[in-house]
Parts: structure tokens; sequence; C-alpha cells
């Protein structure tokens, strides 16, 4: 393919909604390009153990799952590209995308894949212990603490539903709250209060996750008083929130509040014609491997389609 030939199909991003896209897109002749940015592989990179993804019954880590997605992408022809998608211009096509900065390619359509980032507290052993009994996805992780204490920190409905599922698996939950009151709804608040094995901690600001090679403990502040104490837990983790990385896109795909894609009800058609958006970039509420690679597969199909519609030649390299 030249340089400056209009590439048929454009994945932004490189994790289970990207890489199964690609493979969709490249199965169908679409000859994919993927640009994939700093986080290679996304929020897997950083998992040790997935096993509630079908097809691995003794489960797999995280990268070992990213690279064989990659393989399997490439198996079929994706041209897949180290950059960042730094800004587009969708107003029309072919679409305008600038990979880092400087280098300005052509799409007739876009499939966005870019993900969600977990929002952190900051701590260096937050990050150092990331993997080892730090965690921001209790769907993901919390099988590992069965029947041990943990503590999940948080004052929103993403709290409360993490320390509620995390409930039926562990011994303890402590649940630590910055302030005196939470964000989350009354009825998550009701459903915390009353489940016997969470311990809500008041007025507690994490002020260190404890351990050398895994987590020990944490030890919290209390804002009123001063006070410091420790608690015993095995897993951390971290419910303040998800960014969508839906930056670069704002200028004219519509998104929520909170950044998220808006796609059309049971598609992941966007408000421009020809560009959709699939993974945890347009998914608030389930943000999980196996949901985002489907709704990667339904993008490639809704791409086929509409380019067959557009009556576009095949572009062949």
């Amino acid at each position: 393919m030249n340089a400056d030939q209009t590439i048929q199909t454009v994945i932004v991003g490189a994790g289970p909604a990207g890489y199964t896209a690609a493979v969709y897109a490249a199965r169908a002749n679409l000859h994919p390009v993927m640009y994939i940015g700093p986080q290679v592989g996304g929020q897997l990179m950083t998992t040790n153990d997935v096993e509630n993804y079908p097809g691995f019954p003794e489960g797999i880590t995280g990268p070992e799952m990213m690279e064989a997605f990659r393989k399997q992408a490439e198996r079929f022809g994706t041209d897949i590209r180290y950059g960042m998608i730094t800004d587009v211009d969708f107003s029309s096509r072919p679409f305008r995308l600038v990979v880092d900065g400087e280098k300005t390619i052509t799409a007739q359509t876009v499939i966005i894949a870019t993900g969600a980032s977990a929002k952190w507290l900051g701590l260096p052993s937050e990050s150092r212990l990331n993997g080892n009994g730090v965690s921001a996805c209790a769907v993901c992780d919390g099988f590992f603490y069965r029947g041990l204490d943990v503590a999940v920190v948080g004052a929103g409905d993403t709290a409360c539903e993490e320390a509620l599922y995390l409930s039926k698996l562990c011994r303890t939950v402590h649940l630590l709250i910055r302030k005196d009151a939470m964000r989350a709804s009354k009825i998550m608040q009701a459903r915390v209060s009353s489940t016997l094995n969470i311990i809500i901690h008041w007025n507690s600001e994490t002020e260190e996750i404890l351990g050398q090679e895994t987590v020990t403990g944490v030890q919290v502040r209390n804002t009123l008083t001063g006070v410091r104490s420790t608690l015993p837990i095995e897993g951390f983790f971290v419910a303040i929130g998800h960014h969508p990385n839906s930056a670069p896109f704002s200028n004219y795909i519509a998104t929520d509040a909170q950044g998220y894609i808006i796609t059309h009800p049971d598609s992941t058609k966007t408000n421009v014609e020809g560009v959709f958006a699939c993974g945890d970039v347009q998914d608030r509420h389930f943000r999980q491997a196996i949901t985002a690679a489907g709704t990667g597969a339904m993008a490639a199909l809704e791409t086929e389609r509409f380019l067959a519609v557009q009556h576009i030649p095949e572009l062949v390299e």
C-alpha cells in the first residue's frame, strides 16, 4: 500500500476489542491497519491471571492472551503499526487521522477501540504491587481472594458494587471512604450497610499499601483525628472510577458526561457515519475482556456492511 493511499479501515487501539475487530476485518478483506498506542494490549497487560475468558480452562496471563490475540490478527494480514492517534478530522470522508502529532493518514472507516483507564490513587506502593494484590477490577480478580480479607477504596456506586461482589467471596471487606458520606446511590448504600462482612471506615484516607512481593496490609489515616492505623489485608481494590480514552475524537464523536462514546442501540455505530466504537471506550457498565471482544466483532461486521453499501472498491496492497 502506498504511503499516501487511503486506508479502508483504521483500528485505533490494541486491546481485546481492537484485536478482535482486526481479526474480523482482515478475514473480510478490509486490509485493516491497526495503530497501537502507549498501552499495547490495554488493561489486561497488568493482569497476572485471566480465568474467566472462555477457552482457557487452566487460565492465562493477560500479556500471554494479548500476544495470542496479536498473532491471530497478524495471521490474517492486519497491518499493526506503533503510533498514537493524537487528532482527527471526521468532518468528511475520507477521514483524516494524525499519528503522534506529525504524520497524517486517511481512512474510509475508523474503528475506535481505545479502551478506558482505571483511576488510581497515585501511591508508589499501588503501582509497585499492581497485579500482586492491587487491582481495579473485583470481577476480574476477586476469585483469587476467596476466604481472605480485602479492602476497597471509593465512595461511589462502583466502590459499592465492588465491595458487594467481594463480600460473596471474601471473609471481610473493608470499605475505605475519605469523607463522612458516600456519593453512591441510596439503594447501594443500604445494601452495603446491611452486608455483615463489609466494614465501612469513614473519614479514612489510604496512605500506604503494605507488602513487598504481595499485599499484607494497608495504612490508613483518620482525616478528622489524624490517627493512623493498619488493616491486615491480602487484596486491595481501587474503585474510584475509570476514564475512557476518547479525548482525540471528542470534537466529532458524541460522548456522555463522563466521556464514554455514545453508540446506537444494539450497535457500535457512532454519530458519524463510518466511525464505529467498541470495547471499554463505549462500555461504562461491564468492562470485561469478553464483552470488549464481542463488540470488536460487531464493529468489524458493521464496518464491512457500511463499506459494501457505500460501494467503496476494495483497496489492494
